[in-house]
């Protein structure tokens, strides 16, 4: 029995239909996989490094140090368009800037040191908010900076946090000593013959570093809390400093894991839902050392 033709063309019609659909569906799949794996990989690289600096900032109580930091970035991001800057650059160089300006204050003794970085923290971040708004022939999206925009992370934008990481890594390996033992107390890392203010300088420098590379992928507003909850969860269980910085990283590391698979299932924005996975480790690591304690 033969076909008439129109239904054969429409058999064709159809099979061709069905083909560029499937072949669509392939290609959503391979783009939705590779922005994702980037968006991991950056996530990854971030807890990695975030991971020991976190730790000194929990030793030293400098919290409210990291939220000076992560709020002087958005004066940076604003600088960086201002004077067509990289991005990363022209944070680094605020921070750096504001860190060296609060260290210059703190030596003058005028005002204590939570008052200074209150008002360091809350100038800088009211200054870039000023300038974005002058800048009416810029567009930018403040909530990208604010809270992140992991799944935009580009192949030059993994090179530089692997990068950035890599350097940190190194350069605190070098420095961990000394600043472990000026933690503890700076007479005692004099007597052993380290220099507890170039440590702190080299600290402030590394933190800088770590807000450039990490405001997009968590934003000004998140990077205090991954440098923190990851750092306070771990040392409910660390035994040593080595430690803690390792169990630190592998904690962020798993929340970034966490969070992004949490922000794909849910549709959740990416950057709070690593800091919420965050957070929930933290508060298993509340129930497991209470109930090891318990036991």
């Amino acid at each position: 029995m033969k076909m008439a033709p129109s239904r054969i063309i429409a058999i064709m019609k159809m099979a061709i239909i069905m083909n560029i659909t499937m072949m669509s569906q392939r290609q959503g799949e391979i783009m939705l996989d590779d922005f994702f794996v980037r968006a991991m990989l950056a996530g990854i690289g971030i807890a990695l490094c975030v991971g020991p600096l976190g730790c000194f900032v929990v030793w030293r109580r400098m919290a409210y140090y990291g939220d000076t930091m992560a709020h002087s970035a958005l004066l940076g991001v604003a600088l960086s368009f201002l004077f067509d800057l990289s991005l990363s650059f022209g944070v680094f160089i605020v921070a750096l800037l504001v860190s060296f300006i609060l260290v210059a204050l703190q030596r003058r003794k005028s005002l204590p040191t939570d008052s200074l970085l209150g008002i360091l923290s809350h100038s800088s971040l009211a200054i870039g908010l000023v300038l974005v708004a002058f800048m009416s022939w810029v567009r930018i999206d403040l909530e990208a900076y604010l809270f992140g925009d992991i799944l935009a992370v580009s192949k030059l934008d993994l090179v530089i946090v692997y990068l950035g990481a890599i350097v940190i890594l190194a350069v605190l390996s070098v420095v961990w000593r000394s600043l472990l033992v000026a933690t503890i107390s700076e007479d005692l890392a004099l007597v052993e013959g380290f220099r507890p203010e170039r440590s702190k300088l080299v600290f402030i420098v590394l933190m800088a570093g770590v807000v450039a590379i990490a405001i997009k992928i968590v934003g000004v507003l998140l990077i205090t809390a991954l440098l923190i909850i990851p750092a306070a969860s771990a040392r409910r269980f660390a035994t040593t400093p080595e430690k803690m910085a390792v169990l630190s990283s592998v904690i962020g590391v798993v929340a970034v894991v966490a969070g992004l698979m949490g922000s794909l299932e849910f549709d959740t924005p990416s950057g709070p839902s690593i800091v919420v996975a965050a957070m929930l480790l933290f508060g298993l690591s509340l129930l497991a050392r209470n109930k090891g304690g318990e036991a």
